[in-house]
């Protein structure tokens, strides 16, 4: 064991100061130190294994660092500090001791060398951000966690099977490169896939994160899916199946997001789209793709809690965040305008700004390696992005029309947060070399060439002269107070009704089956008691003297005939 203090210790020892200092600035100080501290230590960090345990005889890799774990650690810790200044107002025990072991244990599975050490962070991260659901205090929200619960607990579940099948195959618990080909590494990688939100399992994501509170969304945006995406890229690069999963994400939370009034919930259906360039990138698993997959991660990170940061004011001065409700707060919150503004050119891909510089990575790559047709996947899914967060968030919570609000500007606190992101993401943008040279594989690539600024702009402008003649003709989706049904309708509404329907029925036979079988266990127990009972029939033919005699008789040969055994 080296002497290196796990990052992730340092986290949850600021958890626990919070719950002795009272609620005040000592705690939001305490909030900004820790990461900051933290940030320190994972920059200066040795690459190797440098913290291990001996525990029921397994080797438990607590801190095992490289260009792929630090890299990730790095905006990790930044978006820790920017999550706790925009909360800089809370004064909530649960969220503000949530959140830092929630990115306590994100950075510690990060970190984890072996499948045991990452189970128990991963597990950590799904017990204590629930708590930043849970902190909005109504019913509805009280659901919500339990189902979001279920959903990261069964992953780790999971994770956790894999791991003793992957143990009891190979000898190692290693946390390296796998295949797919056993049912410990289809185990593993469901478990990954749950918290990536893959097509099928992702409604967990639209469910969640627009039900937390206004700062816990912004918390919950960063860690969970990027903690699967780092998993997926450690664990399981090059998988082609990859390529075509991302590819699907990439495209039908589009639709979801057009019609989608509550804008977070936009915004939650635009991080599952972006999710799907990352995981695209991983499948194609050469070094262009996953340097392309993880620059966008970290990217993403940034544009994706500005937006959601920039919602979460929205709501927090207006008290909604539906977009048939709001409109025209440019003329109040102009400071929240322009950041979210930024964010959405970012997420767009607009040249000079972030995502411009990481998304073209992967598209690259894509075309590198001949998966042509996923290539115009991806632009078209890149045309999707600009409608529904590039264009529909910024144009219905400020310009739209005149909803009559009037809400102060956001706090000091909430626009210096929202000001850093929107100034790394520009940064990004204009210089990508810093961002490059923390990726695990050294960059051979010019972003600024001009058939790849044209293309971009040019499928920008088309997707804006798309959604302008929608809105002239009238044919957009308008925003209307609605319920979009998805894939959690399966089990919110039609298993219940399909238990309720089939429960009686089921119910009828199986009491039917436990008295017929009661009724023979009665007639069993009244035979046995007529013959063996006190008045029964042997009762008055063997004594009990001649029961003990014969006991004896049989204990006798017993005795003899074990010893003429030996």
């Amino acid at each position: 064991m080296a002497d290196i203090f796990p990052v992730a210790f340092l986290y949850f020892l600021g958890a626990a100061l919070l719950l002795l200092l009272p609620k005040g600035p000592a705690r939001g100080s305490l909030g900004l130190l820790i990461p900051v501290l933290g940030g320190i230590m994972v920059w200066f960090l040795p690459e190797g294994l440098l913290w291990n345990v001996r525990f029921l005889g397994l080797e438990l890799e607590f801190m095992r660092v490289d260009k792929l774990s630090r890299v990730f650690a790095v905006i990790f810790s930044i978006a820790a500090f920017l999550g706790n200044l925009y909360a800089w107002h809370v004064r909530d025990t649960m969220q503000q001791v949530a959140a830092m072991i929630y990115a306590g244990s994100a950075i510690g599975a990060l970190f984890a060398g072996d499948l045991i050490t990452l189970f128990l962070f991963w597990e950590g991260t799904a017990m204590a951000s629930v708590f930043l659901i849970w902190a909005r205090r109504t019913e509805g929200a009280y659901h919500t966690g339990m189902r979001y619960l279920i959903v990261q607990v069964g992953s780790g579940v999971l994770l956790l099977a894999g791991a003793a099948l992957y143990h009891r195959e190979t000898g190692s618990l290693t946390f390296e490169a796998m295949t797919l080909g056993s049912l410990a590494t289809w185990f593993i990688f469901l478990a990954f896939g749950i918290k990536a939100a893959f097509p099928l399992l992702h409604n967990w994501l639209q469910d969640a994160y627009p039900a937390a509170t206004v700062t816990g969304t912004v918390i919950l945006s960063t860690f969970t899916t990027k903690l699967a995406i780092y998993a997926l890229a450690r664990g399981f690069a090059g998988t082609e199946l990859l390529i075509y999963i991302g590819a699907i994400m990439t495209l039908f939370p589009i639709f979801y997001a057009v019609i989608e009034n509550d804008l977070r919930r936009v915004l939650a259906y635009s991080l599952n789209n972006q999710l799907g360039f990352m995981v695209v990138g991983i499948g194609i698993g050469t070094e262009l793709a996953l340097n392309g997959a993880v620059a966008h991660a970290f990217a993403h990170i940034l544009y994706k809690g500005l937006l959601f940061m920039s919602m979460g004011a929205v709501l927090f001065r207006t008290g909604t965040a539906k977009g048939s409700e709001l409109g025209g707060l440019y003329k109040t919150m102009p400071l929240t305008m322009i950041f979210c503004v930024v964010g959405a050119a970012s997420i767009s891909g607009f040249p000079l700004f972030s995502g411009f510089v990481t998304k073209s990575l992967v598209l690259s790559a894509s075309t590198k390696e001949q998966y042509y047709f996923i290539w115009f996947v991806l632009l078209f899914a890149s045309a999707g992005v600009f409608h529904h967060s590039g264009i529909k968030i910024p144009y219905f919570a400020f310009f739209a029309h005149d909803s009559g609000l009037r809400p102060k500007e956001a706090p000091k606190h909430m626009l210096l947060a929202m000001g850093i992101a929107a100034a790394l993401s520009i940064a990004i943008g204009v210089y990508p070399a810093p961002l490059y040279a923390l990726l695990p594989f050294e960059v051979k690539y010019v972003n600024y060439t001009t058939p790849h600024v044209v293309t971009q702009l040019q499928l920008l402008f088309f997707s804006a002269l798309a959604f302008a003649v929608l809105m002239r003709t009238h044919t957009y989706p308008p925003e209307l107070k609605s319920v979009n049904l998805d894939t959690d309708w399966a089990y919110r509404r039609f298993l219940p009704r399909m238990i309720n329907r089939v429960a009686p029925g089921l119910w009828s036979v199986w009491t039917a089956k436990l008295n017929f079988w009661q009724e023979r266990f009665n007639d069993l127990v009244r035979s046995l008691h007529h013959t063996h009972g006190p008045e029964g029939r042997l009762a008055s033919v063997w004594p009990t003297g001649s029961m003990v005699l014969w006991i004896a008789v049989l204990l006798a040969v017993t005795l003899v005939a074990n010893f003429l055994s030996l």
